[in-house]
């Protein structure tokens, strides 16, 4: 019986994610209740709980006497002999209660108990479990792939999670039994139900795999300025070397394109520009268009806005394909941009040239003629009436 118990025990447990010792704890003042509500008066009652040894047992601590007991703290000195020969009067006896007559009512109890703390205990499991891993990222396995809603379940240390539609990268086909990388956005509903929040489109998983991979960025030596994506298609990311001797994006790319490709592949095979940061706001927005060229960059900072002037042949890739290239390059700066060819800004500057020249060669009033006359001012002119 006893080793029923256990292994229904270990099982609730598992399936749960919580200790055996948890639950031990829980059944024990589940018993507490049962036993007392039988036995008002004992004062000493002992539940040994070993699911190591799988010892359950309940005893009561009774005080031996010669006479009649007067509750159920006391028992006969006869009666404690047939329980342990060595019992005397004074002496102290634990004696055996049948754990079947509380078998039902206290699995009844546990079980209450269990089912309105359980999710307090999973509550503050998984806070503990995911707290310090807030905005970080996991390697997770896909154990499970819903194609009606296309939600896709992982596992991560016996937690399932959900990365769901919204968050999985365009484009991705994900398959039970694959291992892949996720980032932790946030976790929602900690004081009732947590619900861990992860993500694949996140740009800050891109940063994190840039971690990950390269040395020089998890030490300090090269630090990661800004980052724009548009998962699954492209993401551009700004990098500055704090040691001159050390080649930031030589670093990222790797020996043989190697890390630079290991984070390709777990991106699905989206594409990375890295440029180099610089205080400089012309020079850093000329590099965020790459792979463009830039001719150009008129800046208004008061508008956190520039014109961006290119070579005509290089206009479509300084866009980009509907536009993705520029809005990137916005993103990363925290600039609008406006990209116009070198024959538009040609003609736009010969038109202003003109138009200044035009104005330049118009005549211009600097003093009002004598026979303008100011009607703000009274006039003395005689006005002669026709005679009748």
């Amino acid at each position: 019986m006893n080793k029923g118990f256990f292994d229904a025990l270990r099982m609730l447990g598992d399936e749960n994610s919580v200790s055996v010792d948890v639950l031990v704890e829980k059944i024990k003042s589940a018993l507490m209740k049962a036993v007392k509500k039988s036995y008002p008066d004992c004062e000493n009652i002992n539940i040994n709980i070993d699911p190591e040894a799988n010892v359950f047992e309940i005893s009561i601590i009774k005080l031996v006497v010669d006479d009649e007991p007067l509750d159920d703290n006391e028992i006969n000195i006869d009666v404690a002999k047939t329980i342990d020969p060595g019992a005397y009067v004074g002496g102290m006896i634990a004696v055996q209660i049948d754990t079947a007559q509380f078998g039902r009512a206290a699995a009844q109890s546990a079980k209450q108990s269990i089912k309105t703390d359980l999710r307090e205990i999973n509550r503050e499991n998984l806070l503990s479990q995911f707290q310090s891993k807030e905005n970080e990222c996991i390697s997770a396995k896909i154990i499970q792939i819903e194609p009606s809603r296309e939600t896709a379940t992982l596992l991560y240390d016996k937690t399932e999670l959900y990365l769901f539609k919204k968050d999985q990268i365009p484009g991705e086909v994900l398959k039970e039994g694959q291992t892949v990388k996720v980032y932790i956005t946030g976790i929602a509903g900690r004081e009732k139900k947590p619900v861990i929040k992860i993500s694949r489109t996140h740009k800050d998983l891109v940063k994190r795999l840039f971690e990950l991979e390269v040395p020089e960025i998890y030490d300090g030596t090269v630090e990661i300025k800004s980052i724009s994506r548009e998962a699954g298609s492209r993401t551009k990311i700004a990098v500055f070397s704090k040691n001159p001797d050390v080649d930031a994006i030589g670093a990222c790319i790797g020996p043989k394109r190697s890390r630079i490709t290991n984070i390709v592949e777990e991106l699905n095979g989206e594409k990375i520009d890295i440029v180099i940061y610089s205080e400089n706001p012309e020079e850093f927005i000329a590099k965020s268009l790459a792979p463009s060229e830039v001719t150009k960059v008129i800046l208004d900072e008061e508008e956190r806005s520039c014109t961006v002037i290119v070579p005509d042949s290089q206009l479509s890739l300084a866009i980009g394909n509907r536009g993705q290239n520029a809005k990137l390059a916005a993103k990363l700066t925290g600039y609008k941009i406006d990209i116009k060819p070198e024959s538009e800004a040609a003609k736009a500057e010969q038109e202003s040239e003109e138009q200044s020249t035009d104005a330049e060669e118009a005549p211009v009033i600097t003093e009002a003629p004598e026979d303008i006359i100011d009607s703000s001012e009274e006039q003395d002119t005689d006005i002669e009436l026709p005679e009748e």
